[in-house]
């Protein structure tokens, strides 16, 4: 019997959990008897909804699983069977179930439990996952190392709808039904975009469909046909065509799955006998479970995508303080975004918004309903995002491709042969440049800039702050090439927005303060700090806008009047901006001492993201100390070649 308890708000003090604080692995798990499953359930969902209240984090997926991620440690013997995640927003409940329940309040702080599967961080953490649709390749490759090793183990993959729109996904669908490799992939279906046809006969079908009777009458009549290729042929016709009646699974069965479901994903018992069923079962297997976003939480059921994740939750204090006048509220960078797009869609019919599944994040969600006709949201598909783009902009649209900086990279070879080569009129919005903070290395923009800068045709532009971002949007646009425009996540320094929408000179950068010895070229939205460090030294400030093409004239300029140049960015210094200057004085035999700061050559782990730029040295004081370092080496060796 499904359980259908429901919150209706998060528990403001830990619950009560006996039979959860009993489970350390999930081997205690699978000692329960299986009609406390339901109760554990219930255990688990009050649990996870208090520690994600404490901590805040990805929320409505980890619901909506709660009952899946039960079953299959119950059922498969984790971690030798290797279970893989598919997004890891999932991953909380499995998190508490596998050793990691008293960590969760450090979930996604610095130095604190990861907010996605992590190998360094649990041996039950199989992949480490970050992007989507990674799950079938990677429990494909596992299955093929345990065939290769003749282990038993199995390999089961947990993919989301949303992930499973992703071209690579069906690579791999199709390699592992080649291989008729032995392995499970569950299609968690939390939006019903691919079926709705849920209820009692279409779960009596699939426990039929995945009972050992009905698969070995399946493979004894295989045997007795293989005689006769008419009979096979006509048996094999009537077996899809049965299926096609109760399931919508022809197009995994013609990649050589064996389709199970759709079943109820939050009936325990339901989940567990199918489960049990299929591991039985040889070859590729697929499960389609049909689930809901935020389950057992009334206002996530309600509002899936404002429940997505959650900040914490304060407490509320004893006593009513005294009324603050609030501050007015600074924008987000992708606010800024959002409204200049709708601005220039107004402005010139030939603007198109396309987004890579990234529509509220990106803040596009004014655009689509204001321009339906000329928004177009693509699901988890990053290659094809960069190459429609490149089609509209052959005929004469103005395509702005929305997306994430570590989600652009999944689309390089497109940005280079389909946009670039072609010199093609796209403008690329780049959101989430340099450090995330809690989401850690898989969502870092570290990289944009090295690998975007070496790319001809393209211009890529690093604004500093709201306004300087608005207006290098609009010149992006207006240019007639490829262009990028890179920004981070969350809010600025406040600066005014001016409504005119005004292109700037194309490599051109600005002298933002005056000083002497050390000029600090700053690119991208470090520039606040930056300044700090000027009044305190006295050196000199420009922000350069542009990292390719680079303001030569502005640089050589600097380079006579003073004694270090310092470049500065959000980016990995291997190759970024602070190298272009290098290579730049190289050619004009310019020998002057340049200090490269950026983020160094690992990666970076998940914490706030103030904390982070500190470790990096690149908040106020940590530039600070660089420079006093570096000049007094060189003043060191200047007295030392006096001497």
């Amino acid at each position: 019997m499904q359980d259908t308890y429901i919150f209706k708000e998060i528990p403001p003090q830990r619950p009560n959990t006996p039979l959860l604080d009993r489970i350390e692995t999930p081997d205690q798990l699978r000692e329960l008897p299986e009609e406390q499953l339901t109760q554990l359930a219930r255990e688990l969902r009050a649990f996870l909804l208090w520690s994600v209240g404490q901590t805040g984090g990805h929320f409505g997926a980890g619901l909506g699983v709660l009952e899946l991620t039960i079953a299959l440690h119950f059922v498969f013997n984790t971690p030798k069977d290797r279970l893989v995640w598919d997004v890891g927003h999932q991953a909380y409940p499995h998190k508490i179930l596998t050793g990691r329940r008293e960590q969760m309040g450090t979930i996604r702080r610095k130095g604190g439990l990861a907010g996605f599967p992590k190998r360094a961080e649990s041996e039950y953490d199989t992949f480490g996952v970050g992007h989507s649709s990674t799950s079938i390749s990677a429990a494909l490759g596992m299955a093929m190392a345990a065939r290769m090793q003749n282990t038993g183990r199995k390999s089961i993959a947990v993919i989301g709808d949303g992930a499973m729109t992703a071209g690579m996904a069906f690579e791999a669908l199709n390699h592992a039904g080649h291989l008729h490799a032995d392995m499970l992939v569950v299609l968690n279906d939390n939006d019903m975009s691919i079926s709705r046809n849920v209820g009692g006969l279409s779960n009596y079908f699939a426990k039929l469909l995945a009972s050992r009777t009905y698969n070995q009458v399946r493979d004894s009549s295989k045997k007795v046909l293989q005689g006769a290729p008419n009979l096979m042929a006509l048996a094999k016709k009537t077996e899809e065509h049965f299926k096609g009646m109760i399931a919508p699974g022809t197009l995994f069965e013609e990649l050589g799955f064996n389709y199970i479901g759709p079943i109820d994903g939050h009936d325990l018992p339901l989940l567990v006998e199918t489960l049990e069923n299929i591991r039985e079962l040889d070859g590729p297997q697929f499960l389609h479970v049909v689930t809901t976003k935020g389950k057992g939480f009334a206002p996530a059921e309600a509002d899936p995508i404002g429940y997505h994740a959650i900040n914490k939750i304060e407490p509320v204090p004893a006593s009513k303080p005294e009324p603050v006048k609030p501050k007015p509220s600074k924008p987000k960078y992708a606010n800024v975004f959002g409204q200049w797009l709708c601005d220039a869609a107004e402005q010139d019919e030939r603007v198109v918004g396309i987004t890579p599944a990234m529509c509220e994040g990106s803040d596009l969600l004014a655009f689509s309903e204001r321009f339906p006709d000329r928004y177009h949201d693509v699901a988890i598909a990053e290659q094809h995002s960069v190459t429609l783009a490149a089609g509209l902009a052959c005929d004469g649209a103005k395509p702005v491709v929305a997306i994430y900086s570590t989600f652009l990279q999944r689309a390089y070879d497109q940005l280079i042969h389909d946009v670039a080569i072609q010199n093609l009129d796209v403008l690329f919005a780049i959101d989430r440049a340099g450090l995330v903070g809690e989401d850690g290395p898989t969502h870092a923009g570290a990289f944009d800039i090295s690998y975007l800068r070496c790319i001809p045709n393209m211009v890529v532009m690093t604004p500093s702050d709201e306004n300087e971002t608005r207006q290098l949007l609009h010149t992006g646009l207006m240019f007639e090439g490829p262009a990028a425009v890179r920004y981070p996540r969350g809010t600025g320094p406040g600066a005014e927005i001016v409504k005119a929408l005004t292109p700037l000179p194309i490599g051109k950068g600005r002298l933002v303060m005056e000083g002497s010895g050390v000029a600090i070229l700053n690119f991208g939205t470090l520039l606040t700090p930056a300044l700090d460090v000027a009044e305190a030294l006295g050196v000199t400030v420009a922000d350069m806008r542009f990292v390719k093409p680079l303001d030569e004239e502005l640089i050589l300029s600097l380079a006579e009047r003073h004694d270090l140049l310092v470049t500065l960015e959000e980016n990995t210094i291997a190759g970024g901006a602070g190298s272009a200057v290098t290579e730049f004085l190289n050619t004009r035999d310019v020998s002057l001492p340049v200090l490269q700061l950026g983020l160094p050559d690992t990666f970076i782990d998940h914490g706030k993201h103030g904390e982070l730029l500190s470790d990096c040295g690149l908040d106020a004081d940590g530039i600070r100390r660089s420079i006093e370092r570096r000049l007094e080496r060189l003043r060191h060796q200047t007295l030392k070649a006096v001497r």
